[in-house]
């Protein structure tokens, strides 16, 4: 099927869960280790939209964290360059739970006519944008199907554009569609149980926190640079409704650093799991924390984001069995993200192979 950028889907034979709850119940999962522990997936269309010269979300971000996963993994993860996709109708059949098919049409209008931008001037459009927006909801659509079926345990999904700033009927800041609240939709639609999605990096995802701000089955948690863009993420907001409670927002000055950030991310991320109790972690990625990225605003280190994803392996562990769904959002340095992003894929996987190793014993 050629897709509208001129490139071609590489289709699995997952399709969509119905949007009622299906038969594949989280306890009535299988408790294996799956080999190798870390599923890392791209796809080259990915790199097809090309929002301009000087725009920060540059197609070399895929490039630079495809290129430093593919060294020395040593078995310790498998990386896909060309990962399989659903089909494109399943795809937007699945984003519609997330946004509005008008919106769906928009994005593939103004790519279609490929210059210019949608519903702000940092979303810039060509004629290959919605060929690598959706290319990179499908890539996540598949590995959420993939964890619900039981052969993944963890995932890294190098794809771009980024997610967690598109709302249901916009998008903004560099964000066209929100794949990590498509895996979160997937993930407890299919389980009929609550997930967790926790968001760290300089920018707070206001397009995420917005589409489970009411909702108690997917917890909320973004610990981020405060106050900046978008201007949302306070602290007082919790939630609403049912959702009271299962939104945490931890905001920090510019300028904080990795003994600041990883302590509030590992505190306020085992608050949020004890209280929904998720059956997996989604995981929105943010490398722009990082002291060198020319956009955050933040003073971590490589070894902090090590610390961050340790966090959030050890409470996937206690929760959900150790299932994670991790997505690349931000990062605009390219030495900085590449590394960032390594050091994150090993922490993901060295705790996979302790355990495995300790349960072999």
């Amino acid at each position: 099927m050629t897709q509208p950028g001129g490139g071609r889907w590489r289709h699995s034979e997952f399709r969509i869960p119905n949007s009622k709850p299906v038969s594949a119940i989280i306890d009535d999962m299988p408790d294996s280790i799956v080999d190798p522990p870390v599923s890392v997936r791209s796809h080259p269309l990915c790199l097809e939209h090309e929002p301009g010269l000087g725009h920060p979300d540059d197609a070399q971000r895929v490039r630079v964290v495809l290129d430093a996963l593919m060294a020395r993994s040593e078995g310790r993860w498998v990386v896909d360059e060309e990962s399989p996709l659903p089909s494109e109708e399943d795809v937007i059949g699945a984003l519609a739970w997330v946004h509005d098919r008008e919106y769906i049409e928009r994005v593939r209008e103004a790519s279609r006519k490929g210059n210019g931008w949608l519903d702000s001037e940092d979303c810039r459009v060509s004629p290959g944008t919605f060929t690598a927006a959706l290319t990179a909801a499908g890539l996540v659509l598949q590995a959420a199907l993939d964890m619900v079926n039981g052969r993944v345990q963890r995932v890294f999904v190098v794809a771009r554009p980024p997610a967690h700033h598109a709302a249901r009927d916009r998008a903004s800041g560099y964000c066209f569609f929100n794949s990590t609240a498509l895996a979160a939709e997937v993930l407890t639609r299919s389980w009929n149980k609550p997930v967790v999605i926790a968001d760290f990096g300089s920018l707070h995802g206001d397009g995420t926190q917005q589409h489970f701000f009411d909702r108690r089955d997917v917890g909320y948690l973004s610990v981020h640079r405060y106050p900046a863009f978008p201007g949302s993420g306070g602290a007082d907001e919790i939630g609403e409704g049912e959702g009271r409670g299962a939104t945490r927002n931890i905001p920090l000055a510019g300028g904080s650093g990795d003994d600041i950030i990883c302590a509030a991310f590992e505190e306020a991320l085992a608050e949020i799991c004890s209280e929904v109790r998720p059956a997996a972690i989604v995981l929105s990625a943010a490398f722009d924390a990082h002291r060198d990225d020319p956009l955050g605003g933040m003073m971590m280190t490589e070894a902090g984001f090590g610390r961050l994803t340790e966090a959030a392996v050890a409470a996937a562990e206690m929760w959900s069995n150790g299932r994670m769904l991790s997505i690349l959002e931000g990062g605009f340095n390219l030495e900085a993200l590449a590394n960032s992003a390594r050091i994150h894929v090993e922490e993901l996987a060295k705790t996979s192979i302790d355990n495995r190793q300790t349960d072999r014993k």
